[in-house]
């Protein structure tokens, strides 16, 4: 290849020489475009360069360089390269096309929205700009514009399986199944041997309970293509529906021989097996979820159950100890070990935790009567129904940008006081550090931090600080000191309502302290957090390959309007502070506050310009928003600023994301 490059050069170097050092530069970019042709993409962009370093504004080179690099995942170089293109020829259709799809690519749909006018403007005749911005427009919910556009394309291209089923999508988004349903038989007819079709009906019927129609369709999607994952997944669903539950396990066993780390198949295999009496089996499938999701509350809650039937009282024993360790409030938990513990012939013990669990339920039950907030862990339901394809099995929901990359990226923590043994390390000087160590020197511990880690204490010593702390109040006339004190140690077992409660108490008694506010307002973010672990299951995120499959996503936030009014208050005694608008966008960008959050993350940085923190939230804030560009450069500033995690996401966001890329080549 060396060879082969040197002897161009040479001989653009001997052509060089002729009068007006004219060359022939359509060989150049021909023998360029060739080796993109047979994905040689690092000899084109070699070989391209030589071109462009003799002949600057040989644009054309530029586009064919921007297709090589859009094929090695460079979109930022490739969008670079498209743009030159247009600088030197903005006429150029085809580069609007390519930069519009490398912008779509990124996220950034309103440019890439805006190059697709152009090169509709310029070629109205041209079809592959209709079908791209088409995808868009499903992309980013404007389901009508997508229907028109997929229309446009049809008028040039009449057979195109891909182009029906996604008109079908933006159908079935806008609630016309009668459309939808005519556009999925469409691309069938169009393709029989395509299994999108068959899927997307199949997705359809099983909507409307017509379980019998589904297996036929996911019968003929396997039949097409033997390595469907989402057909066999769907397959398994419609027998499971038909109570044909030996073949719903024969479907999640090909699921998971074509992919061993589904978490979700694992959880789903366990429950059918546990209907089907095959307990030792469920078991070795929750001991896998478990070990891809360790902080789950239900993976520990079903376990216990099985271990039980089985008379294994004390895996049982553990696994509710461990449900009750992640969820203090869980009172089926409780009911499950009180059981456990009859049997073990610990009545002291069963009574305690059955009377433990009648309160928590009672506590559950004033909470519905009140109209307050509900969404706390229903403490009666089952957790026995299976999760769809694209639920994702984690510790709690899916809350940040890698949510629309199938990716579980999370935001960086909050601030919060915490207790640690040891921190010989002096935390990042943040403005108002001043301010918090004369707080943190008022409390009298100097155990207590103010930072996003957590405590090191072991639960004995922090059993021992509470023990304390309550004695301390008992003893001592009321101070807001000893209040706070309370507040944390409860916090840190996890007995949310004790701390909210002790924090309440200490701003009762120094209601102009910021501080308090911002401890109580953690607390009670902490509490909906997991709260929101046990619906997690109801969590959906897109892990499908199909670019279309991103628009299924339904999102669920929860309520942490207590804790932001908190940090409202916070910021009116203390404006100057930077932790207090990062924690508010923390809790803004988990309700779905987007916009509010990035001011939010944007004031914390005005105050401190070395906050890597807030850059790394507004960054996934931006790429959530779409606005990828932005978001990027805002992670490569907290990647500088000394968090590691940043390149990872830089990296994750080199690797595109699936597209149909046969129609729109040149």
């Amino acid at each position: 290849m060396r060879k082969f490059i040197g002897a161009i050069f040479f001989l653009l170097c001997a052509f060089a020489h002729e009068a007006g050092a004219q060359y022939d530069k359509r060989y150049f970019v021909w023998i360029g475009r060739d080796m993109i042709m047979d994905n040689r993409y690092r000899e084109a962009i070699e070989t391209l360069n030589i071109l462009l370093r003799s002949d600057p504004d040989a644009y054309e080179a530029y586009f064919w360089r921007g297709i090589a690099k859009y094929n090695l995942d460079d979109l930022l170089g490739a969008e670079a390269d498209f743009t030159l293109t247009l600088s030197k020829n903005p006429v150029y259709t085809n580069a609007y096309q390519f930069r519009a799809l490398t912008r779509s690519r990124m996220g950034n749909y309103d440019d890439a929205m805006k190059d697709f006018a152009e090169a509709i403007d310029l070629r109205p005749d041209y079809p592959a700009p209709y079908y791209s911005r088409g995808v868009t427009n499903i992309l980013t919910g404007r389901y009508r514009e997508a229907i028109d556009d997929f229309d446009m394309y049809m008028r040039f291209v009449r057979r195109d399986a891909d182009a029906y089923a996604n008109r079908g999508l933006a159908y079935l988004n806008l609630k016309d199944t009668t459309a939808a349903y005519e556009d999925f038989e469409r691309a069938i007819r169009t393709n029989r041997e395509y299994p999108r079709g068959y899927l997307e009906r199949g997705s359809l019927y099983m909507q409307q309970e017509r379980y019998d129609e589904a297996l036929a369709d996911f019968d003929r999607a396997v039949s097409c293509d033997t390595t469907c994952i989402p057909a066999y997944f769907s397959r398994a669903m419609a027998h499971y529906r038909k109570h044909e539950l030996r073949d719903a396990l024969a479907d999640f066993d090909r699921v998971l021989e074509l992919d061993p780390a589904s978490s979700v198949t694992y959880f789903n295999r366990a429950l059918v097996r546990t209907e089907t009496g095959d307990y030792n089996r469920a078991l070795e499938d929750y001991d896998r979820v478990a070990a891809y999701s360790p902080d789950n509350v239900i993976v520990y809650y079903n376990r216990a159950g099985l271990h039980f039937k089985l008379g294994e009282l004390q895996d049982a024993l553990a696994d509710y100890d461990r449900a009750i360790e992640l969820y203090p409030d869980f009172a089926n938990a409780y009911l499950g070990r009180a059981s456990v513990k009859y049997l073990l012939r610990d009545s002291e013990g069963a009574e305690r935790d059955r009377s433990v669990a009648e309160r928590k339920i009672a506590e559950y039950r004033a909470r519905l009567e009140g109209g307050g907030e509900v969404s706390f862990a229903d403490t009666s339901r089952r957790f026995d129904r299976l999760l769809s394809f694209d639920a994702q099995l984690t510790d709690g929901p899916a809350r940040s940008a890698a949510a629309a990359q199938g990716e579980r990226i999370t935001l960086r923590p909050s601030f919060r006081f915490t207790l640690r043994a040891a921190h010989d390390t002096a935390p990042a000087y943040h403005p108002g550090q001043d301010e918090t160590e004369a707080f943190l020197a008022s409390t009298g511990d100097r155990s207590v931090i103010f930072d996003t880690a957590g405590s090191d204490l072991s639960a004995d010593a922090l059993m021992e600080k509470d023990e304390a702390v309550s004695a301390a109040i008992a003893s001592g006339g009321p101070r807001w000191e000893t209040y706070f004190m309370r507040g944390v140690t409860q916090s840190l077992l996890k007995q949310y309502t004790n701390a909210v409660d002790a924090l309440s108490g200490a701003i009762a008694l120094a209601p102009r302290n910021a501080f308090l506010y911002i401890a109580r307002s953690a607390v009670q973010a902490e509490m909906t957090d997991f709260i929101s672990s046990m619906d997690s299951e109801y969590s959906r995120i897109s892990l499908e390959s199909d670019r279309s499959a991103r628009m299924r996503d339904a999102a669920r936030t929860y309520n942490y309007d207590d804790a932001i009014s908190d940090l409202n208050k916070a910021a009116k005694l203390s404006p100057r502070l930077p932790q207090i608008y990062y924690n508010r966008g923390n809790l803004l960008a988990l309700s779905g506050r987007f916009p509010e959050a990035f001011d939010d993350y944007t004031r914390a940085i005005a105050e401190d310009p070395r906050f890597a923190e807030a850059y790394f939230n507004r960054g996934l804030v931006q790429l959530y928003m779409k606005d990828t560009r932005k978001g990027l450069l805002d992670i490569s500033k907290a990647g500088e600023l000394g968090i590691d995690d940043a390149y990872d996401l830089l990296r994750l966001y080199s690797v595109p994301e699936p597209d149909d890329d046969n129609r729109q080549n040149p």
